[in-house]
């Protein structure tokens, strides 16, 4: 059976709305204008739908429960955080509505490490490109200068 143009349309305005609206909830979280994380029914109740038919309609569309993309926007969020080092770990839970222990359990399942450990990679991944480029524009400007004649 062919889905109508016009219904296959609205499955496909949905679903960017809902992710759209999981992009300003999550801001409005780091912001601080949000205190708890939103679930299916709110999103649909903000999309005026109901949420088994948000929840068919995204799965249907994108071959993914709804729960992906929130849990793959939040881990996105929760890395970048990790990343800045400006926070603790617990601090970053906190923030993203998690208690520490629940976050690094939700982390852990879905990054295949600690925040712990992905944010001490991270850092001594960034040293070592840090150092290896400090090491490459040495050797450019010896190369340089040694191979330039001012005579």
């Amino acid at each position: 059976m062919k889905i109508p143009t016009e219904v296959r349309a609205r499955q496909h305005e949905i679903t960017s709305d809902y992710l759209s609206e999981i992009d300003k909830h999550l801001s409005d979280i780091l912001e601080g204008r949000a205190t708890e994380m939103f679930e299916i029914k709110e999103f649909a109740d903000i999309l005026h739908i109901h949420p088994t038919h948000l929840s068919n309609t995204i799965k249907l569309t994108t071959g993914h429960h709804p729960c992906f993309y929130f849990e793959h926007k939040i881990l996105e969020v929760a890395k970048s955080l990790l990343e800045k080092n400006e926070e603790n770990i617990s601090a970053i839970a906190t923030r993203l509505t998690y208690d520490p222990s629940n976050f690094t359990k939700f982390f852990k399942k879905f990054a295949q490490t600690t925040p712990k450990q992905y944010r001490e990679n991270f850092l001594k991944q960034q040293r070592e490109s840090e150092a290896l480029t400090k090491k490459t524009e040495t050797l450019t400007i010896n190369n340089y200068n040694s191979s330039t004649n001012f005579a």
